[in-house]
């Protein structure tokens, strides 16, 4: 892809400068067709930069069934974008623009020097050496019959091709370019949008049901002024779903000033989500010491202490003190805490309460967008003939952890393929 192709004469407008807008005008100037790409952004790339801040997590290592199961309700329509590219596609991908990879512990897959700048300015320049051309600070605001308009620095601006891919991203981390302002200009054209809602996000406590003691939402003063920020290390939630899907998964998360956010939430974030929209209220079970068993947490517990104070005695014989010594006072109240059974359940699993997300602007990707059925296998739209959607603004979610970045790449080129097939071109 590195070698100019000759023209084929046919045309095609990408708007959107992510990861998806990028790969759909790599595939399609590859096979010659002359791309102009649009961004409201002074700059592409904008929330892939941020992204990468403290290291760039490209995707992931785990085997390809595994990886299909992380796309949840939507696996089945995003398996044939995996198909087209997978993760050990995009290391590929990455090596030939001369940026190698290597495999964290966790599986997850990052570029050796961990930046994401360097894989950028790379992949832009084999774009422009391409013939791609950039319209920077030009937002897409609808169409003047078959035209596109854009509001430029320059005015209004009209621009018609054979084919276009929309990539505008979801509504999220909007000061980077992703505002979701594109849902009223295709619902306007009769296309079937879900509700964008906030993924991969943060959410706000609750006061424990009947307790009546603490604020309706969000930690209590004291809790809140001594632990905001800092994270619970080696814990396990679980949760279930609102038609009983399970899921346990350790890991680590942060306490916020009002609720939790951080990577172990944002995995069970869709069924969190879900069950506030359907109930009110979420429950996630905490344990504290998930590599210990009940039996012998309780053991510990019933210990005889002599003279020690419970918090030594808790630290000496389970190490729980800081934040996670923190949340148990939090919770359980000075009764509970000197009931040995009591305390012991609640160190396996402590009821956390959550009853509202985050707003969708701080949520690290959205859930919602333009509906599969509105779409052809290859994105192109049922109402709109020859435009072609990709990314994060179509009706799919995905964990943290490189999966996001790979679906989201690889719908850009699914959409790519579409459109050359739609012109009648082979593909490169």
């Amino acid at each position: 892809m590195t070698n100019r192709t000759e023209p084929t004469g046919k045309t095609a407008l990408v708007i959107g400068g992510g990861p998806a807008g990028l790969m759909a005008a790599e595939t399609l100037s590859a096979a010659g067709v002359q791309v102009q790409l649009f961004d409201a952004m002074p700059s592409v790339g904008r929330k892939f930069l941020l992204a990468g801040k403290g290291g760039l997590n490209l995707t992931h290592s785990e085997p390809a069934d595994v990886f299909a199961t992380r796309f949840g309700a939507r696996q089945q329509q995003v398996a044939p974008w995996l198909a087209a590219l997978d993760g050990a596609g995009l290391r590929e991908w990455a090596k030939a623009l001369g940026v190698d990879t290597f495999v964290g512990s966790s599986g997850r897959v990052f570029p050796t020097d961990m930046k994401s700048a360097p894989l950028l300015r790379a992949w832009l320049h084999r774009l422009r050496e391409a013939g791609v051309v950039f319209h920077m600070r030009h937002k897409w605001t609808g169409w003047d019959g078959d035209a596109l308009v854009f509001d430029s620095p320059k005015g209004p601006l009209r621009a018609q091709a054979d084919a276009v891919v929309l990539a505008l991203g979801g509504a999220s981390w909007a000061r980077l370019g992703s505002d979701g302002a594109w849902v009223p200009l295709l619902a306007a054209r009769g296309v079937d949008v879900a509700p964008l809602q906030p993924a991969n996000c943060g959410f706000d406590v609750g006061d424990p049901e009947g307790a009546g003691t603490r604020p309706a939402r969000g930690w209590s003063e004291h809790f809140a002024s001594r632990f905001a920020g800092q994270p619970f290390k080696t814990v396990a939630i679980s949760v279930t779903g609102i038609h009983g899907e399970p899921f346990h998964r350790q890991g680590e998360f942060v306490a916020t000033a009002g609720g939790l956010e951080g990577s172990l939430v944002y995995a069970a974030s869709a069924l969190l989500r879900d069950a506030i929209a359907a109930n009110g209220r979420a429950t996630l079970w905490l344990d504290l010491l998930p590599d210990r068993s009940a039996e012998r947490v309780l053991a510990d517990v019933r210990h005889p202490r002599g003279s020690r104070s419970l918090s030594s005695h808790l630290k000496s014989r389970l190490g729980l003190d800081g934040i996670k010594l923190g949340v148990l006072h939090e919770r359980l109240g000075k009764e509970a805490m000197n009931d040995p059974a009591t305390l012991a359940a609640a160190i396996k699993a402590l009821p956390i309460h959550l009853v509202a997300t985050r707003p969708i602007d701080e949520a690290i990707s959205t859930a919602g967008g333009v509906r599969f059925d509105a779409m052809s296998a290859q994105g192109m739209l049922q109402n709109l003939p020859g435009v072609f959607c990709a990314g994060e603004m179509v009706d799919w979610e995905a964990p943290t952890g490189g999966y996001l970045l790979t679906a989201s790449m690889a719908s850009g080129r699914v959409a790519g393929q579409g459109v050359l097939a739609y012109l009648g071109l082979p593909q490169p």
